[in-house]
């Protein structure tokens, strides 16, 4: 598999310094990706580098995951308006190794194989590294006139930015020069890749290694994914989409992807999937002559979630969908755990009862016209309840009498209400 042609058409390359396929021809070679280590899990904007990463390793190369430890500690100022908070040593080797575990789903490092996977933080090379040698040894080989002409200082200089450049952040892009020439002697590291706002940091990377060490190194990065619409992508109103299901449950993240638009679909399935083209090419088509399937969508969506979760994660969260959109049965609902319970009925109007009046039990007319206003009258809901149009957990409401007590609840918490095919109430017992 050539690497160069796999990624131009999944549409994953916006510059790539000369050389750098001949390179890639040439011999096995070893690239580098760094990783910011502020949390203790990746998100799905981190997904981009690693795909990158897991194709370069799939064409016979070697991937090296750099997390981003002494770097992490000031923050990159690329395409950023503010400083980040500072990181301690103990809150970054413990988001190192949550890091390195989401990796392992996509990158071999265990293996004998020559181009297994290696991680890094550069913590461990700059932590002892004196800030009089470090200007001495690497200061002098780089001009501020050469770093103030990179577009991510110019942008924070110019007149627009209010906030400025503390010596902190200019620094930066000499410390991740440093890195990639510190990978360069010690890893024989020949390629640094990254997104586009990148470009600036990487080339400063192969300008040290060539005015120092008179090596040649290479770059190359991948555009910045943006949604169709000009939203930002992986962002929700809940904020960033995490590959931890401690952040995001697998039904939240399977959502995510099966809810894109059709454009993006078919940009994505390319840049998040190691899909091969003729099977891509096949389902663009079938989504052309019948967009309503969302057979793009729905692929995606299974994908990305088999690789990031499991496939055990994937079929729940089919089966978790169903239950909103599909003829699903009450063994189904009983097997969902709390949380994604909640994920699938956010946004459904809830109501609280006392677990006190529950205790004794409550006929079903009384809990749900007076302690729950899901129906404005008793008459209606008999009527309702004669014509089949109740469901309590998914099971047809025969009798407004029956009698609700503890033991119809759901994880001892829950009551799902259902009036018609699309309107769900959730009754929270406190």
């Amino acid at each position: 598999m050539n690497f160069v042609e796999e990624l131009t058409w999944r549409g994953m390359i916006a510059d790539m310094m000369p050389g750098t396929e001949e390179q890639l021809q040439k011999e096995m070679t070893s690239a580098y990706v760094g990783i910011d280590p502020t949390a203790d899990s990746l998100h799905i904007g981190h997904l981009v580098s690693v795909m990158m990463l897991k194709h370069l390793q799939r064409a016979g190369h070697r991937p090296i995951a750099l997390v981003g430890g002494a770097t992490g500690m000031i923050g990159d100022p690329s395409m950023k308006s503010a400083e980040r908070n500072l990181l301690d040593e103990a809150t970054l080797r413990h988001n190192q190794d949550s890091i390195k575990k989401q990796l392992s789903k996509f990158l071999d490092f265990d293996s004998d194989a020559p181009n297994a996977a290696k991680l890094v933080n550069n913590y461990d090379w700059m932590k002892d590294y004196s800030f009089l040698n470090f200007i001495r040894d690497i200061g002098k080989h780089i001009t501020v006139n050469y770093m103030m002409a990179k577009e991510s200082v110019k942008k924070r200089l110019s007149r627009e930015s209010s906030v400025g450049m503390s010596f902190t952040e200019f620094s930066y892009q000499l410390l991740q020069g440093y890195d990639y020439m510190y990978l360069y002697e010690h890893e024989g590291c020949r390629l640094q890749m990254g997104g586009t706002d990148q470009w600036g940091n990487i080339t400063t990377g192969t300008e040290l290694i060539r005015r120092k060490l008179g090596g040649e190194a290479f770059a190359l990065t991948c555009p910045l994914i943006t949604k169709a619409d000009g939203g930002k992508f992986g962002k929700t109103e809940s904020g960033n989409v995490w590959l931890d299901r401690r952040y995001t449950s697998p039904y939240k993240f399977y959502q995510f992807w099966l809810n894109v638009s059709d454009a993006d679909a078919a940009k994505y399935i390319k840049i998040f999937t190691d899909l091969p083209k003729d099977e891509i090419d096949a389902l663009i088509k079938e989504q052309e002559e019948a967009p309503h399937l969302r057979p793009l969508q729905k692929r995606l969506a299974k994908e990305v979630t088999i690789m990031v979760h499991s496939q055990e994660d994937y079929d729940a969260a089919v089966e978790a969908s169903n239950i909103l959109f599909g003829n699903s049965t009450s063994e189904a609902l009983k097997h969902l755990d709390e949380q994604t319970l909640l994920d699938v009925f956010n946004g459904v109007p809830q109501f609280e009862v006392s677990r006190d009046e529950l205790s004794v039990g409550v006929k079903a007319i009384d809990l749900f016209t007076e302690k729950a206003a899901i129906f404005p009258s008793k008459g209606e809901m008999r009527k309702l309840v004669q014509s089949g149009g109740i469901s309590v957990n998914k099971e047809k409401l025969t009798d407004q009498d029956m009698v609700i007590d503890w033991s119809s609840l759901l994880d001892e918490k829950y009551l799902l209400v259902q009036r018609g095919k699309k309107n769900y109430y959730l009754l929270i017992v406190k």
